[in-house]
């Protein structure tokens, strides 16, 4: 029976290779076992048995016969020194559960130097659809699956225990009729504190800066700008307030495709609120459209980011009396002095401002008609946004008004910006998480990632660092100085694993949440625990030395690498089956989890690979090596209704290819210091060949799927152009000169 290797070949080449084979054993039998022979390729006989090859020197290993390869004939397996020898199959349950998927995933029909992404992920992408998954929102969903069971285990966690309040909060969110009972008196309240608003009728009108102020200290809500403190970008990191852009729910552009419908969404959806607080139709109407209005102008005056770092004016230093004369409309000090209470503040305080020309014309949008009518609609401004942004603690008409507005967006763009489409549960996780992280964190890492796990991933990644400071010398366009700019950034690297070190050293009983006051409403329990949150971040920024500050919980499947810290995060939530677990072969670990953790390093090149970057580098041979890359993805074809722009995902392809090299050259690394290996069975393959299945069952996914705003390649295209330019993947495969797998040329960047 033919197995996927040996459809490679023809089987006249096959016919020839067995019998030198079998001039090779009768050798070998006529002198004792005692000589030793080169040959250049080998073919098991077993449909399960891996294919070996060799270059170098070879050792020789007597399997005791197995069915199908007929009486008194032993298998003769020719190992490369080169290659790890395995010790036999893995059958833990977690290998077996692996081996199940790769199984059902697979397409046992195509052929690897062929097509190598169908081979691997051919049943999952035939079916995918719009409603489809990749590997890692598959991995994502597991670990929200995980954290509802803990959050609705019966487990009597002590009432004011920190474990106690997280279950507490989340039960209290999921507890929908309790929040329709309260209906919108709750935040009727509100309404009231803030002054009124005369869309309900009661109000008096009110001041300007002590609605803003009152906004920005006790609910957190920033409608016209943000302000926080954190650590300044340069040395020594003193805290700093900071003054940035809002984040707009609606990006509302001129040149937008369908923008008269998107407006009309939104009208749509603003007039709903305000007939839901129990204002009159006519009157929200008119209140909604000058807030469109207003939004409309604010977005117009606000630089993209990308723009505002090329002009050099992402971190401009100012003082709060010079910003008061820039933007006049808003009390700045007063304003402030609340929000960051009990910071001590003076007019004369130095502060960061992202985009002071946005501010100026934010300023001058506030202040543009200074009449009562005016700062009537802006009061409905400010309270419309509070109502979208508190939607999450209110009854099921909010929640399904702003339903309603994410699907009509989702029609009208493709995607939508409001993620509130998904069940109720993630809604509530999601919310239980933002204010309760560093207990949630605690008990997932406890139940997912136990100490074996974070040593065995401690211990890959330094092989992939290791292995990717000796690579340096072997790369010919770096320059000297740059190549110990490298190794410095290498060497003082830190990598941080499973969960922040302050999280995994912690009782997660202990954390303190005294202030958080649940209320006889869940609005009144969320603004508890919104005000908690906040004074808990401003005490942490003030009295904790400058410390990297992880940007993904730990349940979270996204890694990344912190330029500015120099910090490279892998957190638990990543870290998980089928992407990397201690019982594993070790070139399924190292081929998925290896990858990704070589994949942030790589980033570290990135400022040397963009024009200008390395001016003392061999900028010839560097630019042939990028060109080369370009137009080796470009000659790949996708499928239809997938786009790609090969210098859009540049250095990304650069760090992928960079990725897979390193973690290869780190998993032969380890096999030198941890002998033996074991491999998946069922499967036919080798561990080298595991390694790079592996990994391309990391990618497995539909390039329909692809997020126009994504920097990566497609998925086919991150296993095809990427393992079709490594001339190791084609000698593991055996994969003839000239297939897809194993082009005539390859190109060298690493």
């Amino acid at each position: 029976m033919e197995t996927v290797w040996t459809q490679q070949g023809s089987r006249e080449e096959w016919s020839s290779r067995k019998t030198l084979l079998g001039w090779g054993l009768m050798g070998i039998l006529l002198l004792g076992l005692t000589l030793v022979f080169s040959v250049l390729l080998f073919y098991t006989f077993h449909s399960c048995g891996p294919r070996m090859q060799d270059t170098e020197s070879f050792s020789l290993l007597l399997i005791p016969p197995s069915d199908g390869l007929g009486e008194g004939v032993s298998i003769l397996y020719i190992f490369s020194s080169s290659h790890p020898i395995p010790t036999g199959p893995c059958e833990s349950p977690r290998c077996l559960e692996l081996v199940a998927s790769y199984l059902t995933s697979g397409n046992a029909s195509a052929l690897p130097c062929t097509d190598f992404f169908n081979f691997v992920c051919g049943n999952l992408t035939s079916g995918w659809t719009k409603e489809s998954k990749n590997i890692l929102q598959v991995l994502k969903e597991k670990n929200q699956n995980r954290l509802r069971r803990m959050l609705e285990a019966s487990v009597p966690w002590p009432p004011d225990s920190a474990q106690g309040k997280t279950v507490r909060f989340y039960k209290a969110c999921m507890d929908t009729d309790a929040i329709d009972a309260s209906g919108t008196e709750p935040f009727t309240q509100v309404i009231e504190e803030l002054g009124g608003w005369s869309i309900s009728g009661n109000w008096t009108l009110p001041d300007f800066n002590h609605t803003l102020k009152i906004l920005m200290s006790q609910y957190g809500s920033f409608p016209f700008f943000k302000a926080y403190l954190k650590p300044q970008p340069s040395f020594p990191h003193i805290p700093v307030i900071q003054i940035d852009q809002p984040e707009f729910q609606i990006p509302f552009r001129p040149d937008q495709k369908n923008y008269t419908e998107i407006l009309r969404a939104y009208l749509s959806y603003l007039q709903q609120l305000g007939t839901l607080l129990g204002g009159d139709q006519n009157v929200v109407l008119e209140h909604a459209s000058v807030s469109i209005s207003i939004t409309s102008k604010l977005f117009l005056a606000a630089k993209p980011l990308d723009q505002r770092k090329r002009e050099g004016k992402l971190f401009q230093e100012t003082t709060i009396a010079q910003l008061q004369e820039v933007a006049p409309s808003v009390d700045w000090l007063s304003c402030l002095r609340a929000t960051f209470s009990p910071v001590t503040l003076s007019s004369s305080q130095s502060i960061i401002v992202h985009d002071l020309e946005y501010i100026r014309g934010m300023s001058q949008v506030i202040g543009q008609t200074p009449t009562d009518r005016y700062r009537d609609y802006l009061q409905s401004h400010m309270i419309l946004g509070l109502v979208s942004k508190l939607i999450p603690a209110l009854d099921s008409h909010f929640q399904n008004a702003q339903r309603n507005l994410s699907q009509k967006l989702q029609e009208q763009t493709g995607q939508s910006p409001i993620t509130i489409s998904f069940p109720r549960w993630k809604k509530c996780i999601e919310e239980t998480g933002t204010f309760f992280e560093p207990t949630l964190g605690a008990m997932f890492v406890q139940e997912t990632f136990d100490q074996r796990s974070q040593d065995t991933a401690t211990q890959f990644f330094s092989e992939i660092q290791n292995a990717l400071s000796k690579h340096l010398k072997k790369l010919p366009w770096m320059d000297e100085k740059s190549r110990r700019e490298v190794q410095a950034k290498l060497s003082q690297l830190k990598g941080e694993i499973g969960a922040p070190k302050e999280l995994l050293k912690s009782n997660p009983a202990k954390q303190d949440y005294q202030d958080i006051n649940f209320g006889p409403s869940f609005l009144q329990t969320f603004l508890s625990c919104s005000q908690s949150l906040r004074e808990r971040t401003m005490r942490s920024v003030l009295e904790t030395p400058h410390s990297h500050s992880w940007k993904v919980p730990p349940w979270e499947v996204k890694a990344y690498y912190s330029i500015s810290d120099n910090v490279v995060v892998f957190p638990a939530g990543l870290l998980q089956p089928p992407i990397f677990c201690p019982d594993y072969p070790s070139a399924v670990n190292f081929g998925a989890a290896g990858s990704m953790m070589a994949h942030e390093l790589m980033h570290i090149f990135n400022q040397y690979l963009v024009p200008g970057g390395c001016p003392a580098c061999d900028i010839s041979t560097l630019h042939g090596e990028l060109l080369c890359l370009q137009q080796h993805y470009e000659s790949f074809s996708l499928p239809a209704g997938s786009t790609f722009n090969s210098s859009h995902t540049l250095l990304k392809n650069a760090a992928d290819i960079g990725a897979v090299v390193i973690a290869m050259q780190a998993y032969r690394n380890w096999q030198q210091t941890h002998k033996g290996e074991t491999i998946l069975p069922s499967l036919g393959l080798g561990p080298y060949q595991l390694f790079y299945q592996s990994y391309a069952q990391s990618m497995c996914g539909s390039p329909n799927l692809q997020d126009s705003q994504d920097l990566h390649s497609p998925p086919v295209l991150r296993v095809h152009g990427l393992l079709s330019t490594i001339p190791t993947f084609a000698k593991v495969f055996s994969c003839p000169h000239g297939t897809p797998m194993n082009p005539g040329s390859h190109c060298q960047l690493w």
